[in-house]
């Protein structure tokens, strides 16, 4: 089992990462509530880790947290709920909206989530609400930084795809996008504000 990484930031295009560590170049994919603190490309990033193993891929997701790994390695125990749905949950919810959200049992914010219909949402609130009483949301990441805006060329078409990544529908992401953008607006922005008008 891979516990961490720590290396050099060497791409990034949400959910998917690039990290180099000691020459070896390891893709992670990683909730947007990581992807918003990595430091600029070129500098060191530390995440924690969980490696997922099916027949057909070894996937490798990454957090800024041991807190949010956890929350990560709960969510994919619940029955339906896969690693790519979790990861989308993480990115439009922080892990403390999440815990709260659950623990009021708040099932219409829950199911403003990608693949998140009424029965998932009220599976998660039965099966994790005494579950989660233990997790201590807020903590600080750990070898993060606060985020620098990378301006990408096609920054709207860049969020777009991202969004659509974590499990938003084409037309729903472009919706999302499109009602935030303003001009000069890097993707991680866009992204961010995006999931946040979501789950207002």
């Amino acid at each position: 089992m891979i516990g961490f990484l720590r290396g050099q930031l060497v791409a990034k295009q949400p959910p998917s990462l690039l990290i180099d560590v000691n020459g070896v170049g390891y893709e992670v994919d990683a909730p947007m509530s990581t992807f918003f603190q990595l430091p600029p490309l070129g500098q060191e990033v530390r995440l924690f880790t969980h490696l997922a193993v099916r027949e057909d891929a070894h996937t490798l997701y990454g957090f800024g947290s041991d807190t949010e790994r956890g929350l990560f390695r709960t969510l994919i125990k619940v029955n339906g709920i896969g690693a790519k749905l979790a990861l989308g949950i993480l990115s439009g919810v922080g892990p403390d909206e999440f815990v709260a959200a659950v623990q009021r049992g708040d099932v219409s914010l829950l199911t403003r989530l990608p693949g998140i219909g009424k029965k998932t949402a009220e599976r998660l609130v039965v099966e994790l609400r005494d579950r989660l009483g233990d997790f201590n949301v807020g903590k600080a990441a750990i070898g993060m930084r606060k985020p620098v805006a990378d301006a990408p060329a096609d920054a709207v078409g860049d969020a777009v795809s991202a969004l659509q990544a974590l499990g938003y529908k084409p037309a729903d992401a472009s919706r999302m996008v499109k009602s935030v953008a303003e001009d000069g607006m890097g993707s991680e922005e866009l992204i961010r504000l995006a999931l946040k008008a979501t789950v207002k």
